[in-house]
C-alpha cells in the first residue's frame, strides 16, 4: 500500500468535483489518463466562473472598472507563472494554448529566422509529434536536416551519442521531452542543456508531463524555451506558456499579426511591441489564464515537492502491482521516471482493453499517443496508458489490477 504519510498528505479527492461520480456502469469513476488532461479543482473551477460572472471583459484595451479587474486578474497570472517556474522577467512568459503552440512558436520565430540548408536541429526519439512536426514542416522549407538521438533499451536518453551527434554536426536546435509521455522517463535537460550551448546550439524543452509534477527551475536548467500546458496542471484547456530567455525572445520576429503585439502601425509597416505583448496578438484566452493562476496558487499551496513524492510512490506502487499481471508488457524502465506507465496485454488491441477497463469505470489511454514514430521503434502499434496525479490513490491502482486481470480472464474463455 502507499504510505500512510503521502496518502494523508495528498487524499484530495474531494477537491475535485469529476472524480466524486458514478460511472455510467454503477463503478466508482477511476481516472488514470491525467497525462492526457487532469481534473480541475473546485476553486479553479470557482476563480474561472467568477470572471465570467464578475469582470468579464477584454484586457489591456480599456480603462473602464471591468477591463481593469480582468487585466490585473490576467497579469497576476503571469507574475504567478514567473515565480512558479523561476523565470528571471515576467517579459519572459508568453500565454499560449498550450504546450504545442509554444513550440510552433519557437519554430516559427526563431526556427524561420535563424535555421538554413546544412543545419541540424537534435530530437530525442521519444519525442511527442509536437515536438517534430513542426521543425519537419519547417524543414521542408528551408532545407535544414532533422536528425534524432537513439534511445538506450530502458528507455533513456543515450547521452555518450547525444554528445557525438552535438560534436559531429552543425547543430542549431535540440528539442527535447523533460519526460517522455510513454515511457515516463525524466530527462537529464540541466546535463544536455549545458552540453547543447557547449556546442553552440539552443534547446528547446516540451515540459507538458514534467511541470504538473515536479519542481521546474528555469536558472537551474538553464535551458532557453520551455513550454508547458495548463490543463494538464488543473488549469483549464486553452491556455499554456512558453518561457524563453529574454534576449532570444527580443531577437525573434513575432509569430502572429494583430491587435496587441504592436506599438505603432502605419501604411508603410509597422513596429512590434515590447515582450510579451509582442507574443500575444488578438484577445487571449482570460478566463483560462486567471484559472492557471489559481491552478498554481493550488499546487502551491500543497507543494509541488510533495505532489512529486506522492506521483513517484504510487508509480512505484503501480508498477509493483502490475507487474503481477499475467501477460503485461510495460515500456520503460529508466529509474527516472514519472507517473506514466504504457503496456500491453497478451494480444489484446490496446483500444479493445481500454474499452474493456471502461467498463469497470477505469478511464485510461490508448494509442500512439502522438508517439508514433517511437511505438514503431518499440515494435508495436499502440499501447495503454495509465498514468497519476496527486488525487491518484492505491484504491485506484488495485481497481486497475483487479480489472486487468479480470479482463484476461475474460479474454481467455
Amino acid at each position: 500500500m502507499i504510505p500512510e504519510h503521502i496518502s494523508t498528505i495528498l487524499n484530495l479527492k474531494s477537491d475535485f468535483p469529476i472524480l466524486n461520480q458514478t460511472h455510467q456502469t454503477g463503478n466508482p469513476l477511476t481516472y488514470l489518463d491525467s497525462a492526457a488532461s487532469s481534473q480541475m479543482p473546485t476553486i479553479v473551477i470557482e476563480a474561472v466562473n467568477d470572471y465570467h460572472r464578475r469582470y468579464h471583459a477584454n484586457v489591456h484595451r480599456g480603462i473602464h472598472q471591468l477591463s481593469e479587474l480582468a487585466t490585473e486578474g490576467y497579469e497576476l497570472a503571469r507574475k504567478k507563472v514567473k515565480g512558479f517556474i523561476n523565470a528571471k522577467s515576467k517579459r519572459e512568459i508568453i500565454f499560449t494554448k498550450g504546450t504545442t503552440e509554444g513550440i510552433n512558436l519557437v519554430a516559427q520565430s526563431w526556427g524561420r529566422a535563424n535555421l538554413k540548408e546544412g543545419d541540424v536541429v537534435l530530437l530525442s526519439q521519444m519525442e511527442h509529434h509536437s515536438n517534430i512536426i513542426p521543425y519537419q514542416m519547417l524543414a521542408q522549407e528551408k532545407g535544414f536536416t532533422v536528425r534524432f538521438i537513439p534511445i538506450t533499451a530502458t528507455g533513456e536518453i543515450d547521452l555518450v551519442v547525444y554528445q557525438q551527434l552535438l560534436a559531429d554536426n552543425p547543430v542549431k536546435l535540440v528539442g527535447v521531452t523533460h519526460c517522455s509521455n510513454v515511457l515516463g522517463t525524466i530527462n537529464p535537460i540541466t546535463e544536455m542543456a549545458r552540453l547543447a550551448h557547449e556546442y553552440g546550439a539552443i534547446i528547446v524543452v516540451d515540459g507538458a508531463q514534467s511541470t504538473p509534477h515536479m519542481p521546474v527551475d528555469m536558472q537551474a536548467l538553464d535551458v532557453d524555451f520551455f513550454a508547458f500546458s495548463g490543463h494538464k496542471m488543473c488549469a483549464p484547456t486553452g491556455v499554456g506558456v512558453l518561457y524563453g530567455k529574454q534576449a532570444l525572445l527580443e531577437a525573434m520576429p513575432p509569430f502572429l499579426g494583430g491587435g496587441s503585439m504592436i506599438n505603432e502601425v502605419t501604411w508603410d509597416g509597422f513596429t512590434p511591441a515590447e515582450l510579451p505583448a509582442k507574443f500575444e496578438a488578438g484577445t487571449p484566452n482570460i478566463a483560462q489564464a486567471i484559472g492557471l493562476g489559481y491552478a498554481i496558487d493550488y499546487l502551491q499551496a500543497i507543494g509541488i515537492e510533495n505532489i512529486h513524492q506522492h506521483v513517484q510512490t504510487v508509480t512505484t506502487y503501480a508498477l509493483d502491482q502490475l507487474r503481477q499481471v499475467p501477460s503485461i508488457q510495460i515500456y520503460g524502465d529508466s529509474p527516472s521516471r514519472g507517473g506514466v506507465i504504457a503496456f500491453t496485454l497478451g494480444n489484446i488491441h490496446a483500444h479493445d482493453l481500454s474499452q474493456a477497463l471502461d467498463f469497470e469505470g477505469i478511464a485510461v489511454r490508448s494509442g500512439h499517443h502522438c508517439a508514433q514514430p517511437l511505438h514503431r521503434l518499440l515494435g508495436v502499434s499502440a499501447t495503454t496508458r495509465a498514468s497519476f496525479y496527486l488525487y491518484t490513490t492505491s484504491d485506484d491502482i488495485d481497481r486497475l489490477v483487479q480489472a486487468l486481470n479480470k479482463t484476461v480472464q475474460f479474454f481467455k474463455g
